[in-house]
């Protein structure tokens, strides 16, 4: 079986699956999430060579208490430090500072911050204001899919000047704009389909996940040439680990949460 071929089945299962939890249940999309997340811990663990499974059951621990008082001050607190975490990240990535982790300490609280809250963060986005909303969850993964798909079509075919060489040599600067026009083309058809926010909320929305999720997958690459590897996992053929696909997604989560529940 070709690579390409191989790519293809393994993407198209991933999307099949993951559309399948979303539209069945609110029980279905936590659970499914909730492996994911799983998964990314024991990706992310493996990347930066943390060792236990005290992440897991942070994870767990975590999840169970946000999903269970999501209007309670602790989620507040848990999405401001998981919000300047990811700026220290980002401040670390244009300033081309290597991201400290030496010793177990420091691994689990990046673990804890980078993958974990993140990752709740995530699972928690489609739940608005009590109510499971299916619909808002599908509009962001067509907005990052789509994003990460002309992207890498413009840049392939019009790209030239490189957007970052030191961590992703081949992403290109048209490649990002190109992303980013069609992510807010595709803001403004949901818009019309989707009625909870105004088509001004659904451009915000499209541009932070269109940024944010780009700067997300750059972060990660630079965790993956700090460790020397190409990938963070194998589960995915063609694609990588979870984290791979993922990594847009869990990066611009805690963001869009932020814009929909406290500034909207």
């Amino acid at each position: 079986m070709s690579n390409l071929l191989r790519r293809s089945l393994s993407g198209i299962i991933y999307v099949l699956i993951f559309l399948s939890a979303i539209l069945f249940s609110k029980e279905s999309y936590v659970i499914l999430t909730a492996i994911f997340g799983l998964l990314c811990v024991w990706e992310f663990s493996k990347l930066i060579k943390f060792k236990g499974f005290i992440g897991y059951i942070f994870f767990c621990l975590t999840l169970f208490l946000m999903l269970k008082r999501p209007e309670s001050y602790a989620v507040v607190f848990v999405l401001g430090i998981t919000i300047l975490s990811s700026l220290s990240l980002i401040y670390n990535l244009f300033t081309k500072k290597e991201i400290s982790f030496t010793d177990e300490r420091s691994k689990l609280g990046l673990l804890i911050r980078y993958a974990i809250f993140s990752m709740v963060f995530l699972i928690l986005l489609p739940i608005h204001k009590g109510v499971y909303n299916p619909q808002l969850i599908i509009a962001i993964l067509v907005m990052i899919w789509v994003n990460d798909s002309f992207a890498f079509l413009v840049g392939k075919n019009f790209g030239k000047r490189k957007l970052f060489v030191s961590v992703s040599p081949k992403k290109t600067q048209e490649g990002f704009l190109g992303g980013l026009v069609f992510s807010l083309i595709a803001a403004f058809i949901i818009s019309k389909f989707c009625l909870d926010f105004t088509l001004v909320n659904w451009l915000v929305i499209s541009v932070i996940v269109s940024v944010i999720g780009t700067i997300g997958d750059l972060v990660e690459s630079k965790f993956k040439r700090h460790a020397n590897i190409k990938d963070s996992g194998t589960i995915m053929p063609g694609h990588g680990g979870i984290l791979d696909r993922l990594d847009s997604l869990l990066f611009a989560a805690p963001f869009v949460y932020l814009y929909i529940n406290f500034i909207i």
